[in-house]
């Protein structure tokens, strides 16, 4: 604490800091919990045949969040990989990551980074269809790219390493960059794959579309069951709670720190005052009963033995020995407050 009761430079930001971050993770913490709670409140609709009459009894044809469960199915023309025989999907995303070494000046030590430096994503329009043929209804899935979680298979992955001469060795230790190769992968939503989609359902003329809601909830088009992906929200969400209260606790001992310094300053001021008060009324009994050189030799303290000490550094002389020896650890000078670092003895001559 700097003088006057005040948090020092360091404290105040460290509080600054821990209360920003409690801030922070508050913030994505309801955000997750948000989602967690319209996920698990969204309606869910079976794939059959009482699909359509469900719309038609909604307002505005329109259910705003549902939850949808059905294998992708074409609707005209599929992907093909450009890798893998006889592998047809709907999604395509064709990557290409750069893997290379960078020498880290601070540590000295050399970092693994990769980096995208192509990325191509093509899709053909799909269904989601009952997984029971013969049903007649499917639901026509609209901007699957909008998607915050659209699982996707890796059908092909290759690392392509670099080939390098010693002089290219010594360039790269020099410039502090060391490339280790390429890596190619290709990733499809296969047909046939069980998707569980989550998102604005509604009735266009004849066609039934599942598209990203208009309430800022989060498109899901999940590889994953719905059970196992409220799960996966849920736990999301303890885990942002758990670090919030974290910081939250550590924000709070932070800040009851500063204010227990604060008080016990408070009080040693308060206490200093009423000694200087007691003091003040002391030396007031004793000038109106004993005249002034009495007092002058008097000890601060006792106010009866005669000063016999020297305090260094403060150089105050104002206290009998008895009561230098009974003052509080750490001793400090009862004129100034200054720590007594040894004391000197007065010898009257």
């Amino acid at each position: 604490m700097e003088g006057g009761g005040r948090p020092s430079a360091a404290q105040a930001v460290l509080l600054t800091a821990s209360t920003a971050i409690t801030a922070l993770l508050y913030s994505v913490y309801r955000q997750k919990a948000r989602v967690a709670r319209g996920l698990e409140g969204a309606r869910k609709v079976r794939l059959d045949g009482d699909l359509r009459a469900v719309l038609l009894e909604a307002p505005g044809r329109c259910v705003p969040y549902a939850v949808i469960e059905g294998v992708v199915q074409s609707v005209k023309e599929t992907l093909s990989s450009q890798f893998v025989e006889n592998c047809k999907g709907v999604v395509q995303r064709l990557t290409l990551q750069e893997h290379k070494m960078v020498w880290n000046r601070t540590t000295h030590l050399w970092n693994d980074y990769e980096k995208i430096i192509h990325q191509r994503t093509n899709t053909a329009p799909f269904d989601l269809a009952p997984a029971e043929a013969g049903a007649g209804v499917t639901v026509r899935v609209m901007k699957p790219l909008d998607a915050v979680e659209l699982s996707l298979e890796t059908v092909y992955e290759k690392f392509h390493p670099s080939v390098q001469s010693f002089t290219d060795v010594i360039g790269h230790y020099i410039s502090g960059e060391r490339p280790k190769g390429i890596q190619e992968t290709e990733q499809m939503l296969k047909v046939g794959t069980a998707l569980t989609g989550v998102g604005e359902l509604v009735l266009d003329n004849t066609t039934i579309k599942l598209q990203p809601p208009k309430q800022g909830m989060p498109y899901y088009l999940s590889s994953l069951d719905f059970e196992s992906l409220l799960q996966k929200q849920e736990s999301g969400v303890r885990f942002w709670k758990i670090l919030t209260m974290v910081f939250g606790f550590a924000t709070c001992a932070v800040l009851f720190f500063l204010l227990r310094k604060q008080y016990r300053h408070h009080r040693e001021r308060q206490h200093l005052r009423q000694m200087q008060e007691e003091f003040r009324q002391a030396q007031e009994r004793l000038m109106n009963a004993e005249g002034g050189e009495v007092l002058k030799n008097a000890c601060v303290v006792c106010l009866s033995s005669t000063k016999s000490c020297v305090f260094l550094e403060c150089g105050h002389v104002c206290s009998c020995h008895e009561c230098y020896q009974a003052l509080p650890e750490p001793k400090k000078c009862p004129i100034c407050r200054q720590g007594i670092t040894r004391m000197v003895p007065l010898y009257n001559s």
